[in-house]
């Protein structure tokens, strides 16, 4: 194919997969149940946090940390005690376990209630560097509380090599438009010409195979270089390629 192919190639598969349809196995469903932006948000970021691994289980383990915070994530960030934290107890999901799962609520609290909030700690990084080195900052903001070293490795940190797929994802969920009913576009203050493809097995064998993307491990050099071309393709949204890179892998096995 030749560029002008490829690009109307995956703007079709781009618009065909940015559909309601194939969110009813994907854990982006979640989320959609909230209407508050609080709700949306956190929940969105717990269970961005999680999703690796077979999505049955993402699903099932996402709804029960709702469930355990009584469906109404916001209010129990802000007014949870510490007691209230057992309720978390013996939750795991692949090695998140239930204290990698409180310091996440206990540090939830303290960006609410001391820095504006999750959308405000990230954009204020992001409004004076590039968003893969603004989220590195933000991974110092969201550590700053006495934690266990070992909880620190399921924020990733672009700045240390990572292709930080599931963050890079949730800003994905969080900014890009809700014009199709699957992204929220609940944050104004990032833009999506900013914003990174949220890089995975799929997405990488794919765009290897459309020859897009040559670094063979998925890494944060590759995220940089995948990025360059999708960019070229479509400077303002060039994220939403991640529909087409991923349906094609994930449902099509192109």
């Amino acid at each position: 194919m030749t560029f002008y192919e490829l690009k109307e190639f995956l703007d079709l598969k781009a618009e065909h997969y940015q559909s309601q349809e194939f969110i009813t196995a994907d854990p982006i469903q979640i989320p959609h149940r909230f209407s508050r932006k609080e709700d949306i948000e956190i929940a969105g970021f717990l269970i961005a946090t999680i999703a690796w691994g077979n999505r049955t289980s993402i699903i099932k383990n996402s709804n029960k940390m709702m469930q355990l915070m009584d469906d109404s994530p916001y209010d129990f960030i802000k007014n949870h005690s510490s007691e209230d934290l057992k309720v978390f107890n013996g939750f795991v999901h692949r090695t998140f376990n239930d204290s990698d799962l409180k310091y996440f609520i206990i540090s939830l609290k303290n960006i609410y209630k001391n820095k504006g909030g999750l959308e405000k700690c990230i954009a204020n990084h992001a409004s004076k560097m590039d968003i893969q080195t603004a989220l590195h900052y933000f991974k110092k903001d969201f550590f700053e509380l006495p934690h266990s070293q070992r909880t620190q490795k399921h924020v990733a940190d672009p700045l240390k090599g990572s292709a930080a797929k599931r963050i890079n994802m949730y800003l994905r969920w969080m900014v890009r438009s809700n014009k199709n009913g699957v992204d929220f576009g609940i944050w104004k203050s990032i833009h999506t010409r900013n914003l990174s493809c949220p890089l995975d097995v799929h997405s990488g064998t794919i765009a290897r195979k459309l020859g897009i993307l040559k670094r063979t491990q998925n890494d944060a050099k590759a995220v940089v270089e995948l990025d360059t071309q999708l960019r070229i393709m479509d400077p303002e949204d060039p994220v939403k390629y991640d529909f087409a890179l991923f349906g094609l892998g994930a449902f099509e096995k192109f």
